[in-house]
């Protein structure tokens, strides 16, 4: 399997994840502020400071997004590439948000899809805090109760990453049974899923986030070089206690890229970001 090597000491545990319940919403998101300030009001009004939106034909604008880029120095094993800005509405295709709290103010991380005023379609990491709705949209989302991601400093990657923490419970009646988890660089995607679900009981599930991958390896025998990836989880699940997971990512070329993720072959780059929601049956 692919890896890469970060500046920093490799952490013994290889995911974190924290117990949660989360309950399904639909949020209004409204125009005239930060997508970021959006985000936050709307779970706010729900009750909620944390949770993961799924953002589809929202229009934007303005505009910003990153993609992955190589490191400028030996600081990082990978970057992000100048900020695009393109002039005019962009229209969210599909994106996921994971929202939680940096600085102890909210915050959210956020990859998608997009197509530019230009009409062509583009994939990368949406910057929240300079990036604004052009229009309200509704969003589905789940708020998390008894948990929160929060940004804290990662010394294996030298970056500032979202990590599960606790949260205290406001209404132990909320939502379904949940855990939110991050996955460290070079552990298969799939295989720590599942660990995470061995760990807390769960047999089946859906599964939500977002993160980076060294490259990917697909189902179907296709396949991405590039060493630094951003990766949407289009559809996830785990049916009695094995992960499957759908996705798009994009790579250092700008290159947008799509399927089911092969067993076993797919490491984190940097890393994962998930919202693992149980059910009592397996999916259909």
């Amino acid at each position: 399997m692919r890896s890469i090597r970060h500046p920093g000491p490799i952490a013994s545990e290889r995911f974190a994840a924290m117990p949660c319940a989360a309950e399904p919403l639909t949020l209004r998101l409204e125009a005239g502020s930060s997508i970021n300030d959006a985000v936050a009001q709307a779970l706010a009004a729900a009750g909620f400071s944390g949770g993961y939106i799924r953002l589809r034909n929202g229009r934007v604008d303005p505009m910003r997004y990153v993609i992955p880029a190589a490191s400028p120095d030996g600081t990082h094993a990978a970057w992000y590439s100048d900020t695009f800005a393109p002039e005019g509405i962009t229209v969210i295709e599909d994106a996921g948000l994971v929202a939680g709290r940096r600085d102890e103010r909210p915050f959210f991380h956020c990859h998608g899809i997009w197509r530019t005023p230009d009409g062509v379609r583009r994939m990368g990491h949406l910057l929240p805090l300079d990036s604004h709705l052009a229009e309200p949209v509704e969003v589905t989302a789940w708020g998390i109760e008894g948990a929160l991601f929060d940004v804290r400093d990662d010394a294996e990657t030298n970056f500032r990453l979202f990590a599960p923490i606790k949260a205290p419970v406001l209404d132990e009646r909320r939502g379904s049974r949940a855990a939110i988890c991050t996955v460290k660089p070079n552990e298969d995607i799939g295989q720590a899923i599942e660990a995470v679900c061995r760990r807390h009981g769960i047999d089946h599930a859906s599964i939500q986030g977002i993160g980076s991958l060294v490259g990917a390896d697909f189902d179907d025998g296709s396949a991405v070089s590039s060493y630094a990836t951003e990766v949407l989880v289009t559809d996830g699940a785990v049916r009695s206690g094995r992960c499957t997971l759908d996705i798009a990512l994009v790579g250092i070329d700008g290159e947008i890229s799509s399927g089911s993720l092969r067993r076993g072959a797919n490491p984190v780059c940097v890393t994962f970001e998930l919202l693992v929601v149980a059910s009592d049956e397996e999916p259909a």
